[in-house]
């Protein structure tokens, strides 16, 4: 199929499938994308195009912007200790303890068992934010305190790749020169211009995003690094402008959801191939259950120190399990710069992969926490973590969390109790 028409109905047709499957089934839209990418490449021999490549890295450049968007400056200061506590340590934990897997278990070298730590030690801030958005909890303080801690996992990812692997060049110096000033300068000016010319047909403060999202991309990607890197900056420096203009969030969260991040989950499933898969399941296996442990050992104790209940627990922690965008950049750095070999890239890419489906189905399936509406606004809950309510679009509705465990307020609230149950 050489005709571009031809491919797009294909690659939309799979993404339509995607859909219906995923409300037929109850699984997010994301994961039953990668699992239909899977089938795409291994049945009916689906591959890529440039335009098609172009199309997913912009939805993975996208989606990370609006997952940086959605943590507000005010639930981000509110849950600055425990998201910075939670994802440093989600970070440390399945970086050292992938690592050293890699390279006394597997028998890889330093350099091949650096990028192991790294591509394992990641959260998937795509696959979080879609499963987020599409089970309201991104409304909510927990779905904020996860993609906040988050935003600080993948954070430790970046830099751990840019001190031990990047090349500090002109294009490096130009990428760092620009990124600085406009994160400093964009909550400054996208106010001014959504009062000069916002709410126009043709969107200029959508194009604006856009443009700085491109051109950083271009300075990134000419650097040696990913477009992606900066994209999530560039959300939460902003967040404050979609708090008081969610119209905005909605028609760019539109734009991603409807036309782009349906490519870039497909692709992802095309990485994975499954007779490489079952030639390397062991490894595959072990390296996935190495992810997991250690992302639990580093996780959800923490979620116990911050109070929260055991359900909710159970959801971050496995939430923070998932690995897919800066896990496959990760490998795919390793791959294209000869520090790991095919077999090896392979590995980490399905495992990557695997653990963004893994974790996500337990968690949608036996620990999701009921988001319900409620017509009266709930008592502030106080405490370390306050992950039970969070307010709407509607000042006079919440979004209730069923069964989140936090401080008791002053006063007694009957539908919470220690038990993490209503």
């Amino acid at each position: 199929m050489e005709n571009t028409w031809a491919v797009a109905s294909l690659w939309m047709a799979l993404a339509l499938v995607a859909s219906l499957f995923s409300i037929r089934v109850g699984l997010s839209v994301a994961l039953a994308e990668i699992l239909v990418g899977v089938l795409g490449g291994n049945v009916l021999g689906l591959h890529t195009t440039p335009w098609v490549d172009f199309l997913a890295s912009f939805g993975a450049v996208l989606l990370t912007f609006l997952a940086g968007a959605e943590i507000d400056p005010i639930s981000f200061r509110r849950h600055f200790k425990a998201s910075m506590i939670i994802g440093t340590s989600a970070f440390f934990f399945p970086f050292i303890g992938a690592g050293l897997f890699a390279y006394f278990i597997a028998g890889w070298d330093l350099r091949a068992a650096e990028i192991a730590g790294i591509a394992l030690s990641t959260t998937s801030v795509a696959v979080v934010y879609a499963v987020m958005v599409e089970t309201r909890l991104n409304e909510t303080d927990l779905g904020k305190l996860i993609l906040a801690a988050c935003f600080v996992n993948d954070l430790g990812t970046v830099l751990a790749l840019g001190i031990l692997f990047a090349d500090f060049n002109i294009w490096m110096a130009a990428f760092i020169g620009a990124t600085l000033p406009a994160l400093w300068l964009l909550p400054k000016v996208t106010p001014w211009v959504i009062a000069q010319w916002g709410k126009r047909t043709s969107e200029p403060e959508v194009k604006l995003f856009l443009l700085v999202l491109f051109v950083l991309g271009w300075l990134a990607t000419s650097a040696g690094s990913e477009a992606v890197l900066p994209a999530y900056l560039v959300g939460l420096v902003t967040a404050g402008v979609f708090v008081q203009d969610r119209a905005l969030l909605q028609r760019m969260r539109t734009l991603a959801f409807a036309v782009l991040t349906p490519f870039y989950f497909l692709k992802a499933g095309l990485f994975v191939s499954l007779p490489a898969v079952a030639a390397g399941f062991v490894l595959i296996v072990a390296f996935l259950a190495v992810k997991m442990v250690t992302k639990l050992i580093g996780v959800w104790p923490l979620t116990r120190a911050f109070r929260m209940g055991v359900r909710e627990g159970n959801y971050t922690t496995l939430l923070m399990s998932t690995g897919l965008t800066f896990g496959t950049i990760s490998a795919l750095f390793g791959l294209t710069h000869g520090i790991i070999n095919q077999n090896q890239y392979t590995v980490l890419t399905t495992v990557v992969i695997g653990s963004a489906v893994v974790p996500t189905l337990i968690a949608q399936a036996w620990f999701r926490p009921r988001v319900t509406a409620t017509s009266e606004v709930a008592p502030p809950l106080q405490g370390k973590v306050a992950v039970g309510v969070a307010d709407t679009n509607e000042p006079s509705s919440r979004i209730a969390i069923e069964g989140v465990l936090a401080d008791p307020p002053d006063e007694p609230v009957d539908t919470m109790d220690k038990g993490g149950s209503k």
